[in-house]
């Protein structure tokens, strides 16, 4: 095991007394991608003690030879003009997709746009422009599971967050590596 549930419980607590202490006084609106950042989406909103709302947006990674990118699978449900938008990541490394989505959110007009993660990789970081307020915990570039995060649709029950060994990966990923 990589991190206890307890462990976890206690860093998304602490992130949601944060968030809740900045934006006193305010509604802001979780925007969450699926699949993997509801489980941390859940625990995080129950962490804050403050008005908020939540919307879930869907992306999806797609490569076209050349160079990878990010399209929008589902859309937001309710307007985000005028509003202080937090977006909830399970992971960031690159900072593509966060990027990517900060852009598309930044068009509509909110009064701010800010982000938080559960996992961090930095040093994976490819977009440095990025506006990430609030990070669980900063971990090394293996392959997660648990706690929401999945590998083909499993693992994604477990209460805690662990290292998926090479030998659990399939064939296709191995002998890509």
């Amino acid at each position: 095991m990589y991190l206890s549930a307890a462990e976890i419980a206690a860093r998304v607590s602490e992130l949601g007394a944060e968030i809740a202490a900045d934006y006193a006084g305010r509604e802001p609106v979780l925007v969450a991608p699926l699949k993997s950042s509801a489980v941390f989406l859940t625990d995080l909103s129950r962490a804050m003690p403050i008005l908020h709302a939540i919307d879930l947006i869907e992306l999806a990674s797609y490569s076209d030879g050349q160079r990878g990118g990010v399209r929008l699978l589902k859309d937001l449900d309710m307007t985000i003009e005028d509003r202080d938008v937090i977006i909830v990541a399970d992971v960031v490394d690159t900072g593509l997709t966060l990027a990517f989505l900060t852009r598309t959110l930044a068009q509509r007009g909110p009064a701010s746009i800010s982000a938080v993660t559960l996992l961090d990789r930095p040093y994976r970081r490819l977009v440095g422009s990025i506006d990430l307020r609030y990070v669980g915990f900063t971990v090394p570039d293996e392959l997660f599971a648990g706690y929401g995060l999945g590998l083909e649709e499993q693992w994604r029950a477990l209460p805690d967050i662990r290292i998926v060994p090479a030998q659990a990966l399939p064939a296709a990923a191995t002998d890509a590596a």
